[in-house]
């Protein structure tokens, strides 16, 4: 199997090439279109700011390649932001694959801390992407931003408010998490991922 990750100015990409060596695939680093379009798997994770990479994807034409891509798509963190509408977060448009928009956290009380750091549940789990794993497993989180619940969520998280913790529509699949940070748990959603027919 041909496993693309994409390859653009964001962070943290090391762990994901190193959990999917875990899986026994030796992924495709790339920013090239031919080799995206020709994978049988496409990764778009990332830390890192919505505007700045934005305008990294548009010059290198690469929010057009996202978009256009038929095999199963997943989107990490800030790269399940990036396939939103929009974001807060310098007010950035972004790749509208999900009509949706990116909220900032606004804490209600002092100890709700932003960022979001550490282990939180997903709960309301309905897609092929959670198969054997159970509602209330604990996931890794590093974000300040947020999509809100919508019809296109395939799981949820309380953290301030509950919201989307994951996305599917289409060929697309994206979690906030990270399930390269997330032990077994991650581990079985990145196979379930590559197993998606």
């Amino acid at each position: 199997m041909k496993v693309a990750i994409v390859k653009y100015n964001a962070g943290n990409i090391r762990s994901v090439i190193n959990a999917l060596k875990r899986l026994g695939i030796d992924p495709l680093f790339t920013d090239d279109a031919d080799e995206l379009r020709s994978s049988d798997r496409v990764l778009f994770p990332g830390q890192g700011e919505a505007g700045t990479t934005m305008a990294y994807l548009k010059t290198h034409e690469l929010d057009n390649v996202i978009r256009s891509l038929r095999q199963p798509v997943l989107g990490i963190c800030v790269g399940m932001q990036l396939m939103c509408r929009h974001s807060e977060e310098n007010d950035t448009d972004c790749l509208g694959i999900f009509p949706t928009e990116v909220k900032r956290f606004q804490p209600l009380v002092h100890e709700q801390k932003v960022p979001q750091m550490g282990w939180n549940t997903i709960e309301r789990l309905q897609s092929p992407l959670f198969r054997n794993i159970n509602d209330g497993s604990f996931v890794y989180f590093v974000h300040s931003f947020y999509v809100p619940d919508n019809e296109f969520s395939i799981a949820t998280t309380d953290y301030i408010t509950p919201y989307c913790s994951a996305l599917h529509k289409d060929n697309f699949y994206a979690t906030q998490f990270h399930p390269e940070k997330s032990g077994k748990i991650g581990e079985q959603i990145l196979k379930n991922f590559l197993e998606i027919e």
